[in-house]
């Protein structure tokens, strides 16, 4: 068979090539054609395929994403945004902090431990590509039906690949989420995130300069596993007739991971490396055009010198494979030498691959022959467009009109304490510790606060005690009502997440799950979700620094819940200073921060007691959420608080439910004047937070609110050993801690 070079595709225009097979439209392929003035060669056609994927590319998002630099707010403490690996905020004492979220969710689902695993590597690994160590890792999470047969095939191997990963990894695992939804069944979402720690001056970037200078591939051999993997499997629908869309997912290494993140440190810190990229979605064809397009020449690269696991692959498939554990870095002829000991030093394989020129062509050769000969702009950045039309649905307004507020509510008191019991047994309300047992959440000793807290915490600072706070939410339920608002909601239950536990809000990441971007009524739910966080960002202060999109999340016309997730950073001064959720203290007060509205739609009491998904959710007020951060960092941090649980998913019972079987004290709860005891328990309003107050403290912290007009009911106090709402009804912490603890060990164990 006569090697397909570049000559040979000029000489043989009508060769006909599996453009479609690929996932290029049609359109796309006369586009590449039309760049380069002739028909691609197979290699080529590799390249462009996976890179203009709808995961590479963002074709289908990227006119929508540009709000968030549009509307980026004033902020000092960015240092890096979007665009790079992962975006880069200063958390004061010299100290960057880079974190990013990102999606694995189809390879999850065909193959749930790989696919959960090698998400946490690819993550990791955008962390030490911009120069710092990863310190922790968090996981959201959705899944289908709970009960559902396939979801316990897909659940616990996709919390043993998280947990098998990041463990061997030595990486904390101190937050996340874990959602049950039908809508998810045939999509389960696994998002991953990761948080990593430098100095100022260690940051390093994705380009490659310097005609001369060596291009190293280094890490894992490549082979067959994963070949378009990410990039393909996360740009289509799922399709059981289309065997070609579900290739072979990732395999992952950890011990070869911990390695490569070693090895990578130690040559930053000899200043060996001008530019770095891993390998992730599009492997090499990704690393090569994004390392030279951001560079300031061209690259010439020798396939043949790329190690192997497989010597069979084609060059197509070394260009498509998306093999783990693998780096690509840009280092001076000078200094290779130093940089291959360091690699040999640490058992990590590396290799001289090719070179940076003074071109401004990305030449690709193989057996001597040149493959690929392109502009590596191209290729990383100038792939498709698409202005997707879109239109608000034509069921919104009906599903709006169904009012969950008109759901019927408990008749009497029995009825009242029984949903009570039922909301914190239900899958989503129910403790998450069968999962969360299985991570290790303090490994490297510098984790201050994980799951369940409201945030995690890692110390970054052992002498002065800074810290950073991370904190992901989303809820589908909300979105699916209101797009625009369940974006923001997203980003204010975050927000007051990291808050709560005494860190301020700094910035934010996402990671936008929806379904496929050529239904309108998807495209309005994305746009609509945009728009909302971007104005949320705005208002809070609070720059999205990156993210990633995850589009096609549907199995044929069922689409998932529109589930924008979001990740906001938090510093504190001194960790010692943080705030945990746990009442402690008999006889400390209970107060409720913010105003208690009859909000149920989307609640968690809806879908629990009624299986209703209706009305509208709760309302947002950006300005209340700033307020009431201001007023729970600066109680935290002037000690007149010792407790402090943001009220969300099942309202102020739930979170005193939860605060009092973590630090194994009861409350009891007056009803307000002007609530009533099921609005008090059940409501899901924004803003809201409960905190204990010790008495000595009483009256510095309920002026300091009255102060800052935030509104501040006492609504109980810490004491005994059940929960009792006086006048209605009282539940014993063993009745509860059986109910909230016994589910999900119950359906997966």
């Amino acid at each position: 068979m006569t090697l397909d070079t570049v000559k040979h595709a000029a000489e043989t225009p009508d060769v006909k090539l599996p453009w479609a097979e690929l996932g290029l439209k049609e359109d796309e392929y006369a586009r590449v054609r039309e760049i380069l003035g002739r028909r691609p060669t197979g290699a080529e056609l590799a390249m462009y395929s996976v890179m203009w994927s709808e995961h590479c590319s963002y074709k289908s998002s990227k006119v929508h994403l540009r709000q968030f630099g549009e509307k980026a707010p004033e902020n000092d403490a960015m240092l890096v945004g979007i665009g790079e690996n992962a975006g880069v905020v200063d958390v004061g004492q010299g100290y960057a902090v880079t974190f990013k979220v990102e999606s694995h969710n189809h390879p999850s689902y065909v193959e749930p431990y790989q696919g959960a695993a090698t998400g946490v590597g690819g993550i990791v690994r955008d962390i030490i590509a911009m120069g710092a160590r990863p310190v922790a890792v968090v996981d959201p999470l959705r899944m289908g039906d709970a009960h559902h047969p396939d979801t316990k095939r897909v659940l616990p191997g996709v919390v043993a690949g998280i947990g098998g990963y990041g463990n061997c990894l030595g990486l904390p695992n101190i937050g996340g989420e874990l959602v049950f939804d039908a809508c998810y069944q045939g999509n389960p979402l696994v998002n991953a995130g990761a948080i990593g720690v430098m100095r100022h001056e260690d940051i390093h970037l994705a380009k490659a300069s310097g005609p001369g200078n060596k291009v190293i591939l280094y890490g894992a051999r490549t082979g067959g596993d994963g070949i378009g993997g990410a990039s393909i499997l996360a740009s289509e629908t799922f399709d059981d007739s289309k065997p070609s869309k579900r290739p072979a997912v990732q395999v992952g290494d950890p011990f070869q991971e911990k390695l490569l993140i070693e090895c990578t440190l130690e040559a930053f810190a000899e200043k060996l490396v001008v530019g770095i990229q891993d390998l992730g979605a599009a492997g090499l064809s990704c690393a090569t055009s994004e390392l030279a397009s951001n560079g300031s020449g061209g690259m010439r690269v020798e396939l043949d010198d790329v190690p192997l696991r497989d010597s069979t692959l084609t060059p197509e498939e070394i260009l498509m494979s998306e093999s783990q554990e693998r780096m690509c870095a840009v280092v001076e002829p000078d200094k290779v030498d130093r940089f291959l000991e360091i690699c040999e030093k640490w058992d990590v394989i590396a290799t001289v691959v090719g070179e940076v020129t003074d071109g401004d062509r990305l030449e690709i050769f193989w057996h001597g022959e040149k493959i690929v000969d392109v502009d590596p702009r191209t290729v990383a950045h100038d792939g498709p467009v698409y202005e997707r039309p879109y239109a608000r649905p034509s069921w919104q307004d009906a599903l709006q009109a169904d009012d969950a507020n008109k759901l019927a509510r408990p008749a009497n008191a029995d009825e009242l304490r029984e949903q009570v019991l039922k909301l914190v047994a239900a899958p989503n309300q129910a403790a998450k510790s069968w999962v969360t047992d299985q991570y290790d959440r303090f490994v490297q000793g510098n984790t201050v606060l994980a799951q369940p807290e409201d945030s995690g915490m890692i110390r970054v600072n052992e002498e002065t005690g800074l810290g950073v706070a991370i904190a992901t939410d989303g809820n589908g339920r909300f979105a699916k009502l209101d797009p625009y608002t369940g974006a923001q909601l997203a980003l204010a239950e975050s927000y007051r997440n990291v808050a709560a536990s005494g860190a301020k809000p700094l910035a934010v990441s996402d990671c936008l799950n929806f379904g496929s971007p050529e239904d309108p009524d998807v495209m309005w739910q994305f746009a609509e979700a945009i728009r909302g966080l971007a104005d949320g960002c705005l208002e809070l202060g609070t720059p999205v620094t990156g993210g990633n999109v995850s589009l096609y999340n549907q199995t044929g016309e069922a689409a998932i819940h529109p589930t924008p997730v979001v990740a906001v950073l938090g510093v504190i001064d001194d960790v010692a200073r943080r705030t945990p959720i746990a009442f402690k203290e008999e006889g400390q007060l209970l107060y409720l921060l913010g105003e208690t509205r009859e909000e149920f739609g989307g609640s968690a009491w809806s879908q629990v007691v009624h299986g209703h998904l209706g009305g509208l959710p709760p309302k947002v007020d950006l300005a209340r959420e700033k307020l009431l951060a201001e007023i729970l960092v600066s109680a935290s941090r002037d000690g007149m608080i010792d407790a402090a649980h943001d009220l969300s998913d099942g309202g102020l019972v739930q979170a005193v439910t939860e605060s009092c079987l973590r630090g194994g004290q009861g409350a009891r709860l007056v009803v307000p004047d002007g609530l009533d005891a099921f609005t008090l328990l059940f409501s899901e309003s924004a803003g809201r937070a409960v905190v204990s107050v010790p008495r000595s403290e009483e009256l510095r912290f309920t002026d300091m609110c009255g102060a800052r007009g935030l509104p501040v009911t006492r609504v109980g106090v810490v004491d005994g050993d059940a929960v009792e709402v006086q006048g209605e009804f009282t539940l014993p912490l063993s009745e509860l801690r059986e109910a909230h603890e016994a589910t999900l060990p119950g359906l997966f164990a």
